[in-house]
């Protein structure tokens, strides 16, 4: 008796789920296009532009630069390596280890 007790209250419990759930699951589809293939549209409470809003990061432009700054030093640093190794067949990981001509 108490097996299908709880079978029959973990049956109940899912369909219970099911039930309340697809509603709102169905109910907004997200497209609304303006235009075909442009289908964004701010979710419900949100601003349509996020420039402006208290949800606007206000990123500081140095900051962003850094990541930017720090790739082409990298990749200064492996055109440095990749020449080297052309030369000399040698790969040297450290470019303070390279010969300077």
């Amino acid at each position: 008796m108490k097996h299908s007790h709880k079978r029959g209250c973990v049956f109940l419990g899912v369909a219970v789920g099911m039930l309340l759930s697809s509603p709102w699951a169905m109910a907004y589809d997200g497209q609304k296009c303006s235009q075909p293939g442009v289908c964004w549209e701010a979710k419900p409470g949100f601003p349509q532009q996020v420039v402006g809003s208290k949800y606007d990061p206000k990123h500081d432009p140095k900051e962003i630069a850094k990541q930017g700054d720090s790739i082409k030093q990298m990749e200064a640093r492996n055109k440095l390596r990749v020449d080297y190794f052309k030369k000399s067949g040698k790969f040297v990981y450290d470019v303070d280890k390279i010969p300077q001509q």
